[in-house]
């Protein structure tokens, strides 16, 4: 929980015992400090888990408790010529989609929730894990001192959450074994207050699979940037469906708004376009009926694909979204993000990086897909990959000007260096006819990075 304000010269060691001077392996790298001050943002909001192992999704044991590993948010704020950071320990999951960690615009609000509990003493499993149940809310007013102000119960094993564009409500998806939901809590003056709950059941969406919930499984939620709307994708049958907001924070009502759209396979999360005309999701693609790792991860590229919506001012009963196609991606791909003029589409792919270095489809890299989109008429075409050394990247963010890229990377190989250990892997965006990635290096971090967020 302690913070400091460190100079160029000291953030490095603060992060990792060895300054990474290695960095040079890629064109123009510049040191960590140097690549944070050239990042458009107020606060850079990390979160990490520290039970988890990059391999532990196919022994299902988890991190040695002599490790040290813990479950942390890390909050980074580039001041003039130093860097302020701070971090508090908060209970997280990277089971979930990395769709868990969101910061109010202001910057003074990080929200977090955790899809598994805390480990309790003697647990060595993923079994041994609790359900998560608590949504966390951290006052970021004094950087180095970071501070939970409110933690409210809500439904077990919650997915995703979203903060609505007034900074007062927020959406959470949970998938209990009875029952999928979706929770609206607002928040106001450092405080969560009313927790409504809708079973998606009632709101029509239904499953009829001998699984629970009917084979229903909700693995996003997100705010339309007029904060009338709600997006939720229903990844286990590769629809997505929207919701109408109205009523009081402290008493929100649900109602569909217009129709649920079929996407690619595995729609796992998505977003809305800065615009509010399009809706984005990144399809992973996994077999959900496979008993091992090797079936459940596909060989083939994951997709986006592009939902175009209905006129706001259309009621909701006659209200049409229309899927208008697509692009592949790279392996595996979960995080997505879109750049602030909404021109440019990222997704953070974890490829074969989530098998042990034995399997025949291992891969010591991961990528980034950098795709063209066109705000006016959807459409979107793949432009380049990026690969870069490390296991398990899963979220992604671009800053405010749209100027770089930030992915996460969860853990590094065991005979990499600090360059290529867990972080935030740094890319400049060229911008231009041509729009590419320049890495510049990356900014290493505790264990178990799986998402950041950016305030402006």
């Amino acid at each position: 929980m302690n913070g400091s304000i460190f100079t160029a010269a000291t953030l490095a060691i603060a992060f990792s015992l060895a300054a990474p001077q290695s960095m040079q392996a890629a064109e123009g790298a510049q040191a960590a400090p140097e690549i944070l001050r050239r990042i458009s943002a107020s606060r850079i909001a990390v979160i990490s888990d520290g039970d988890f192992l990059a391999r532990t999704y196919g022994t299902a044991e988890l991190a040695p408790r002599n490790a040290g590993y813990r479950d942390l948010l890390t909050i980074m704020s580039p001041v003039g010529e130093k860097i302020v950071t701070g971090s508090i320990p908060v209970s997280n999951s990277v089971t979930s989609a990395p769709e868990i960690l969101a910061l109010s615009e202001d910057g003074q609000t990080a929200f977090v929730t955790e899809r598994l509990g805390e480990r309790p003493k003697g647990g060595n499993r993923i079994s041994d894990l609790p359900p998560g149940r608590r949504l966390f809310a951290v006052d970021l007013s004094d950087d180095a001192a970071l501070r939970l102000s409110d933690t409210v119960e809500i439904e077990a094993f919650p997915e995703a959450l979203s903060l609505s564009p007034d900074g007062e409500s927020v959406a959470v998806v949970s998938n209990t074994p009875e029952a999928s939901f979706v929770q609206i809590v607002a928040y106001r003056d450092g405080r969560f207050s009313r927790l409504a709950r809708f079973d998606l059941a009632d709101l029509g969406v239904r499953g009829s699979e001998p699984a629970p919930r009917g084979g229903v499984t909700s693995t996003n939620v997100h705010w339309h940037p007029s904060g009338r709307f709600l997006a939720v994708n229903i990844n286990t049958q590769n629809r997505v469906a929207f919701f109408e907001v109205t009523g009081a924070n402290d008493a929100p009502i649900l109602r569909p708004w217009g129709n649920v759209v079929e996407v690619g396979a595995d729609p796992f999360v998505g977003r809305f376009t800065p615009d509010g005309r399009h809706y984005l999701t990144a399809n992973w693609g996994r077999n959900f009926t496979a008993k091992n790792l090797e079936g459940r991860i596909p060989q083939t590229p994951s997709t986006i694909s592009v939902i175009r919506l209905a006129d706001p001012a259309t009621s909701p009963q006659s209200a049409r979204h229309d899927l208008l196609g697509g692009a592949e991606t790279g392996l595996s791909s979960e995080g997505i993000a879109i750049s602030p003029d909404g021109q440019l589409v990222a997704t953070v792919n974890m490829r074969g990086t989530a098998f042990p270095p034995g399997s025949a489809r291992f891969h010591r890299d991961a990528s980034v897909t950098l795709l063209s989109f066109d705000p006016a008429t959807g459409a979107i075409a793949r432009l380049a990959d990026y690969p870069f050394e490390g296991s398990l990247p899963e979220g992604g963010a671009f800053d405010r000007t749209g100027d770089h890229f930030l992915a996460t990377v969860f853990q590094g190989h065991d005979w990499a260096g600090p360059e290529a250990g867990p972080g935030l892997e740094v890319f400049r965006v060229a911008k231009g006819d041509r729009p590419a990635l320049k890495r510049l290096g990356r900014v290493p971090l505790p264990h178990g990075v799986h998402h950041v967020d950016l305030a402006p």
